[in-house]
């Protein structure tokens, strides 16, 4: 008998609440069905809209802090002013007092016209200082009096310039740390971590393997124009035992050669690199035959999900929706992303899908 060939996604439970979780597919851009996806979504809706205070996102290297921040950003009444990021840890110690602050003219040699720095440029929206643990002493003096007087001075300036900014910082080291070591500035820590959010790291919220191989397949296949290639549950189960130290950037990276070198063809255990080879986990419910994942599995419809009675009766709006999003896929797929063919499939305008598409974030 051939080897199955399929994709394997997760569901934790057959409550209704589980099932709102296994919905939920993307938020400004990030995948997650995981309880501390679906948490951390709501997180940052609720500090998005209160718009001006601090916020400090810590995680490990590669688990989507910048994105973290944009969807912050995106969802607040700042997201028509400018997102700026700023990488403390790229920008050379001597270049990032003059990038941030900006300069007068005259102020060193060679600054023979003045310019904004970013925080400047940040002005009604919103600034992010990633890697915030790799600046330096006298540039967190700085940044703390940007924070408490809410204005900036130029490099070489006299006159402070008032400014309205949000301040979100991100960093993978552990701050309380290096503040005990005398690395970081206690006084500046306090007034970063107002609301703290945590990136949950790839090994914490395996659920979302799938569904992330998912959308990282899609985007090199459409980018490159190649059929998308398909997983033997073994390889699949293996990529989902896999720890990712690199987190969800290893695991993009990975898809990326994976759909280079197989376009159109089975991945096998054989075709992982050596070290993703890995024996599959046995807890139960973490895989199971829920919802597939839809560029490596037919392109099938499946019958609309069973209804669930609990004590308070069934939640019929969820139950329509999950099947109208079944629906509005197979018909992206079979258009190949068209959407007025696909609106011809479901009969609809192509005004009215795409509004449902943009309403619930489906993407192919």
């Amino acid at each position: 008998m051939p080897p199955s060939i399929v994709a394997i996604d997760v569901a934790p439970s057959s409550t209704i609440e589980s099932r709102k979780l296994h919905l939920m597919k993307s938020f400004s851009g990030m995948i997650g069905r995981s309880a501390q996806m679906c948490e951390l979504f709501k997180l940052i809706e609720c500090v998005a809209d209160e718009g001006d205070s601090t916020i400090l996102i810590q995680g490990e290297s590669g688990t989507g802090k910048e994105l973290i921040a944009r969807a912050v950003h995106n969802n607040s009444p700042r997201k028509n002013g400018n997102f700026v990021p700023v990488n403390c840890a790229a920008i050379p110690d001597e270049l990032l007092e003059s990038e941030l602050f900006g300069y007068v003219k005259g102020a060193f040699t060679g600054a023979q016209q003045a310019k904004i720095g970013r925080i400047q440029h940040a002005d009604g929206g919103s600034l992010f200082l990633d890697e915030i643990g790799d600046m330096k002493p006298n540039l967190q003096a700085k940044l703390l009096r940007v924070l408490q007087e809410r204005e900036v001075e130029p490099v070489g300036g006299i006159k402070p310039i008032k400014i309205n900014v949000r301040v979100i910082a991100a960093t993978h080291q552990n701050l309380e740390k290096l503040v005990e070591e005398g690395r970081f500035r206690e006084d500046l820590y306090y007034r970063l971590a107002v609301i703290p959010l945590d990136a949950p790291a790839l090994r914490e919220r395996r659920e979302d393997i799938p569904p992330l191989i998912d959308r990282f397949i899609k985007i090199f296949c459409r980018r490159q124009g190649d059929q998308p290639p398909r997983f033997e549950e073994a390889s699949l189960r293996s990529l989902c035992a896999y720890d990712w130290p690199g987190n969800v950037r290893e695991l993009e990276n990975l898809m990326q050669r994976l759909v280079i070198l197989h376009r159109g063809k089975t991945i096998t255990m054989a075709e992982l690199p050596l070290k993703y080879r890995c024996e599959p986990l046995c807890e139960p419910n973490l895989l199971n035959e829920a919802a597939p994942v839809v560029s490596t599995l037919s392109a099938e419809v499946s019958a609309p999900p069973s209804a669930e009675w609990g004590e308070n009766g069934l939640d019929f709006n969820l139950l329509i929706s999950d099947f109208e999003d079944q629906l509005i896929m197979h018909a992206l797929r079979r258009s190949g992303g068209n959407k007025k063919e696909a609106a011809k499939l479901l009969n609809l305008k192509r005004t009215t899908l795409i509004e449902k598409i943009k309403k619930k974030d489906l993407e192919i």
